[in-house]
C-alpha cells in the first residue's frame, strides 16, 4: 500500500514538475515568437527609412509611465505601446506621446490627450494636449514633427517587472530560477529511471 502511495506521490510530482516547464517553454517562446516579429517590423521600417534617407521616428516605441497625470486612463508604472502615424493623421481624443517642449519638462517624452488640433499645412499641426488628470491643458503646445507616435494599448504594471529586473541581482535570479526547475527534473528523471531499472 506504502509502495502505491510514494508511486502515486512520485507520478504526481514528475507531472507537475514536467507541467510548469512545459508552460515555461511555452510562454517563453510566444515572448520570443511576439517580440522577433516587433523586432523584425522595426528594422524593416529602419532600413527602409535609412535607405531613403528619412530620419522618421520608428514605427513602434515603447514607454513605461511614471508620472500620474493619465491616470485613470494610465497608471504610473504602466507600459505603453506607441506606433508612429504617417501624414499628420492623428486626431482629437488621441493619447500620442511626444517631445515636449515645455520649459519645465523639455526634452522629456510626455503621453497625453490631444485635445484640440489646427492645421498648419498638408503635413503639419498643431496641437493642444491635456493630460487626463490635469485640470488645465498644457502650457506649451506641440508640433507634428514633435510626436513620437500615438498610443496603441497599454500593459498594466510592466514598469515594477522593469525596476525588479534593473537591479543585476534580480535578473540573474530570473534566469537562475527556471534554469533550476530544468536542472531538478533531469536530476529526478534520472533518478527515478535508475531506481525503476533496480525494481525490475
Amino acid at each position: 500500500m506504502n509502495g502505491n502511495h510514494q508511486l502515486n506521490n512520485t507520478h504526481f510530482f514528475r507531472y507537475l514538475v514536467h507541467f510548469v516547464a512545459r508552460a515555461f517553454l511555452i510562454a517563453i517562446l510566444c515572448f520570443i515568437l511576439l517580440f522577433g516579429s516587433i523586432i523584425f517590423i522595426y528594422l524593416g521600417d529602419l532600413f527602409i527609412h535609412i535607405k531613403d534617407g528619412d530620419t522618421t521616428n520608428p514605427l513602434f516605441s515603447a514607454y513605461v509611465i511614471v508620472s500620474p497625470s493619465m491616470v485613470p486612463t494610465i497608471m504610473i508604472n504602466d507600459a505603453i505601446i506607441v506606433k508612429r502615424v504617417d501624414h499628420d493623421q492623428y486626431r482629437v481624443g488621441d493619447i500620442i506621446t511626444f517631445n515636449s517642449s515645455d520649459s519645465n519638462y523639455e526634452g522629456l517624452a510626455i503621453t497625453h490627450r490631444i485635445v484640440n488640433k489646427e492645421k498648419r499645412n498638408e503635413y503639419s499641426s498643431t496641437y493642444t494636449t491635456k493630460g487626463d488628470n490635469n485640470s488645465v491643458v498644457d502650457p506649451a503646445t506641440v508640433q507634428t514633427d514633435a510626436i513620437y507616435g500615438k498610443v496603441l494599448f497599454k500593459i498594466p504594471k510592466i514598469g515594477y517587472v522593469q525596476n525588479f529586473l534593473s537591479k543585476p541581482s534580480n535578473f540573474f535570479l530570473c534566469l537562475l530560477v527556471p534554469a533550476s526547475i530544468f536542472i531538478f527534473y533531469d536530476i529526478f528523471r534520472v533518478l527515478f529511471m535508475l531506481s525503476k531499472k533496480k525494481g525490475i
